[in-house]
């Protein structure tokens, strides 16, 4: 409940910041069309020195962002916004995510060097007593182990073996779901492409002839929800394969800390 919370807090807050700058994109916009305005009234005939700026150095000088969002908008606010829900959602799961993986990243031989020493000097107690303060997943699989020291070493690999799963089921969840928008977006996308085309079909038989005047607006709809459905495709994958490394990392740390701790609960039971 509390990791469903946390999501749907870091949610709210992307959907607040994306409808923050779209509402100051609107804005601006209006501003400039009611000084363009102003200017248009004021002046009754240009002087002849002066000469309009080219439409295509008016375009070169808007920011990058700007033109994306602009481009958002025109692709039409039924399909796109799924599309920025996909890309919202997507990212309140990576982040959470990639904060958890970072906050279970531990210093695995620096906490192998602390158990050996606390088996040698104050025994299991003490170790277990190392790995509950010590945060990450691997860890709290020493500590699982631990637990078993009177049991022999054989019951202490097992207890590794069994939680260690549980403990990469935590690092991998939430995944499905970074895939699901991975798949959802680009499809919202195409969907789009299909209405877009069909409606402009539709222009083409009421018209009676074709023309790209006709089609051309429909066309650009279309498009555009399938190229911002891929934008937000292949954004959510290069953080998901990221996780994934990370996760990989995380789980190889595990399995070899796991034989060393293996090696030091044995040379202690025989030194015992």
């Amino acid at each position: 409940m509390k990791r469903l919370f946390s999501l749907l807090a870091m949610a709210f807050l992307l959907t607040f910041v994306a409808v923050n700058a779209f509402a100051q994109d609107a804005v601006q916009s209006a501003d400039e069309q009611q000084t363009t305005e102003q200017v248009a009234e004021e002046t009754t005939t240009p002087a002849p020195t002066q000469s309009a700026v080219p439409e295509d150095e008016v375009q070169q000088k808007k920011s990058f962002h700007y033109v994306l969002k602009e481009k958002f908008i025109e692709g039409g606010p039924g399909f796109m916004a799924t599309v920025l829900l996909c890309l919202i959602f997507g990212l309140a799961l990576v982040i959470e995510r990639i904060i958890y993986l970072t906050m279970s990243t531990t210093n695995s031989d620096k906490l192998l060097g602390e158990i050996k020493a606390a088996l040698k000097n104050g025994g299991p107690e003490k170790a277990m007593s190392i790995c509950k303060n010590t945060r990450g997943p691997l860890a709290s699989v020493f500590y699982e182990g631990l637990a078993k020291y009177d049991d022999g070493i054989d019951q202490v690999e097992k207890a590794l073996g069994a939680y260690g799963s549980v403990a990469t089921g935590n690092l991998e969840k939430g995944l499905s779901w970074i895939a699901l928008f991975i798949s959802l977006a680009p499809s919202l996308g195409f969907m789009g492409t299909v209405i877009g085309m069909i409606a402009a079909f539709d222009k083409i038989s009421v018209v009676g002839e074709m023309s790209p005047a006709v089609v051309a607006g429909g066309m650009k709809v279309a498009l555009l929800t399938t190229l911002f459905g891929l934008i937000v495709a292949v954004v959510l994958q290069v953080f998901y394969n990221y996780i994934l490394a990370k996760i990989e990392n995380i789980v190889i740390d595990m399995e070899d800390s796991s034989i060393e701790f293996l090696d030091i609960v044995a040379d202690s039971m025989d030194n015992k």
